[in-house]
């Protein structure tokens, strides 16, 4: 299975390319240019450059979340609009899931944590069970301070928001996992298409956790 996905969840977005399990390659790109303006130039040059067209591809997956609300909706549209185009399977992935899975075998639990403004980060706590990670939390949208209290034991934080985790049991994980994975996408998304877990496009929805600032300004209108 031939499958492409799109992380957007946060700045450092990008594209993966899985040829059943060899990673054809990925492009990542960490800077303040929009998602709309390099996303689609992303893709069409990882498929180019792999010597592959959109028309090749069996399925695709995409990171739905929690993360930035502008940057997964150009990500969800851009899957959409494919998945319509060439009348393939879609998975959605969510974002802290991909993060976790980025450090299989962990002996330590393993919390994915994302910068979400306002004071607060998004996260939640995985635990390897000999398969894969297996969440033990809801997805989160809580403040720094409240999520160190929650750690009673040692564990790996990773993520843009883990520096924010002052814990004495906050094991912080390299820089290279400071962001979300377009290849743990891929990865999961491809297990998720085989298993025939699958989303129309016309139903693909973000794991947003709390309303955004343009749904907080509606309210405040209509309670006006």
């Amino acid at each position: 299975m031939r499958v492409l996905a799109v992380e957007t969840s946060t700045l450092a977005g990008g594209v993966a390319l899985l040829d059943g399990d060899v990673l054809l390659g990925q492009y990542v790109l960490d800077v303040r240019v929009t998602h709309s303006e390099r996303l689609m130039v992303a893709v069409d040059r990882l498929l180019g450059d792999a010597g592959f067209t959109a028309g090749s591809l069996s399925g695709l997956a995409v990171a739905v979340g929690p993360g930035s609300f502008t940057g997964l909706r150009v990500g969800l549209s851009a899957i959409k609009g494919l998945a319509l185009a060439l009348g393939i399977p879609v998975a959605a992935v969510p974002t802290l899931d991909a993060m976790a899975a980025s450090l299989p075998f962990a002996a330590l639990p393993v919390c994915p944590v994302l910068d979400a403004r306002k004071g607060e980060v998004y996260a939640s706590l995985y635990r390897w069970d000999g398969v894969a990670m297996r969440r033990e939390w809801e997805y989160q949208a809580l403040a720094p301070e409240t999520l160190a209290a929650r750690l009673g034991e040692p564990v790996i934080v990773l993520g843009d928001g883990a520096p924010a985790i002052r814990s004495p049991h906050a094991r912080l994980a390299p820089p290279s996992h400071r962001a979300p994975s377009p290849v743990w996408v891929a990865l999961l998304g491809a297990e998720r298409l085989l298993a025939g877990d699958t989303v129309a496009a016309a139903d693909l929805v973000p794991i947003y956790l709390r309303p955004s600032q343009a749904e907080l300004t509606r309210r405040a209108v209509v309670v006006r």
